[in-house]
């Protein structure tokens, strides 16, 4: 029986052919002969309390030309297909929040949702990290400016971001006696509105912000060391950082195996932890990137990897 793998995601034409990870992972699938249906978050509702999508079937091709098809839509209860990867990126919004209880309705008629959404709720990506705070640096979540400064003149040199972004976005490095510390935290907080976070700057970030991959809260063999360019303080590539793969230290599987217990109670079967030095600074949960980058420099199989742990998890289920 053809295994139905569903995936939520941003739109399929704007993606990068050459580094996206949800690409390597459709190709996984595909090559198993897997079907594979396409939608977005636009495209999921609930009708009569029944989760419904309207889906396309998708082919994937590895030619950067012509890498996908997609055949008409239908509307299909989401409860009909074996897998579901939600991999719509941050920010995580009331749209993001809204789809995750369309994916739980889901997942209570039979669906396997790659990550549990209940899970996607829980964990905020930079608040998650807090929760382990022997891996963490010196970190401060608050929306109260006084709370803020106070944080800020302890440690003289910090990071102030908001706690939905992703890709380096509105990501702010205040040094002693930072000028424009007041518009900083008015900005982030909206005026005292929203919580933001903030973390003691950590100067090993020249030698890279490491992106871990986690799959089923087990570390693959290699980091993505993502190397700031010249004058930047975010690894982040979506911020021009150039991405170097490099083998996990000692201390990178310690954080892991902190995390690793954790990630598996919660059924966060794929997952990527943010290491700054020795130091964890994020835990990414909706949709982690850097398959593409590991895999074409240490010729590791991620993508392959995890299609066949989720076949593992569908198999226990039929048994």
């Amino acid at each position: 029986m053809t295994i139905r793998l569903g995936i939520v995601m941003d739109p399929i034409h704007n993606i990068n052919y050459r580094k996206d990870s949800s690409l390597a992972i459709l190709w996984a699938a595909q090559d198993l002969g897997w079907e594979l249906l396409y939608m977005e978050p636009r495209h999921l509702y609930s009708e009569q309390g029944i989760a419904m999508g309207l889906m396309a079937q998708l082919k994937v091709m590895r030619d950067p030309h012509h890498f996908y098809e997609l055949d008409h839509q239908q509307p299909l209860p989401l409860g009909d297909l074996d897998v579901i990867l939600m991999r719509k990126d941050p920010p995580f919004d009331t749209n993001f929040l809204h789809t995750t209880y369309l994916l739980s309705q889901a997942e209570d008629a039979g669906a396997l949702i790659i990550n549990k959404p209940q899970s996607l709720r829980d964990c905020n990506e930079k608040l998650f990290a807090t929760q382990f705070p022997e891996c963490c640096p010196e970190v401060l979540v608050a929306s109260d400016a006084k709370v803020l400064k106070a944080f800020h003149a302890l440690h003289e040199d910090v990071i102030f971001k908001p706690l939905d972004g992703m890709g380096g976005a509105s990501i702010f490095r205040a040094r002693k006696g930072e000028p424009n510390l007041n518009v900083i935290i008015e900005t982030l907080t909206e005026f005292g509105q929203q919580q933001i976070m903030v973390q003691r700057y950590l100067p090993e970030i020249e030698y890279g912000d490491k992106r871990i991959l986690m799959i089923n809260g087990y570390p693959v063999n290699h980091v993505l060391a993502r190397i700031p360019s010249s004058g930047e303080t975010r690894g982040n590539l979506a911020a021009g950082g150039s991405g170097v793969a490099q083998p996990l230290t000692d201390r990178d599987r310690w954080i892991c195996e902190q995390i690793g217990p954790v990630l598996r109670a919660k059924e966060i079967h794929f997952a990527g932890l943010d290491v700054i030095g020795d130091s964890l600074t994020e835990i990414n949960v909706t949709s982690p990137t850097c398959i593409r980058e590991i895999d074409d420099q240490t010729g590791s199989t991620i993508a392959v990897d995890l299609i066949q742990h989720i076949n593992q998890l569908l198999a226990a289920r039929s048994a």
